[in-house]
This record gives structure tokens, sequence and C-alpha cells, in this order.
């Protein structure tokens, strides 16, 4: 299957079609990772285990820089 992006706001988006959401058990809810190679873009939904892992991982990303971060929303 061909995909062209699409211009949302000032971003790009994918259209992914009902079949393949249903397929991967995939809806607006689901957390995405998406990562590169550096050739293809990888897109996989979070689930169980891992996606327990990311939250503690991100959470000690915010503790760590938690001042930083919010001089750079200012």
């Amino acid at each position: 299957m061909r995909k062209k992006l699409s211009s949302i706001g000032n971003s790009l988006g994918i259209v992914i079609e009902k079949p393949i959401l249903e397929l991967l058990d995939i809806d607006r809810e689901t957390e995405l990772d998406l990562r590169t190679d550096g050739e293809r873009l990888i897109i996989e939904p979070i689930r169980g285990a891992r996606r327990a892992r990311v939250k503690t991982a991100v959470r000690r990303a915010m503790a760590a820089h938690d001042a930083t971060l919010r001089k750079l929303a200012k």
C-alpha cells in the first residue's frame, strides 16, 4: 500500500485505514512508539509491561530535567 502525507496544521500526518487499525487492535487511545532505523519509520503500539517501562522512564527523565524543561517551555 502506498500513502502520501497529509497536511495537519503545521505538521504532516498519515491516515491509517480502519481495517488495519482493527487488525492491530489500535484505536485513538492507543499509545504508539515512533522510531526510525535511519531508513524506515517504525510505528508500534505500546502495551502491557512495555507501557509501564516507558512511563517509568518518562517520569525519571522529567524529574531529572524538570528545571530545564520548564525554562524551555517559557
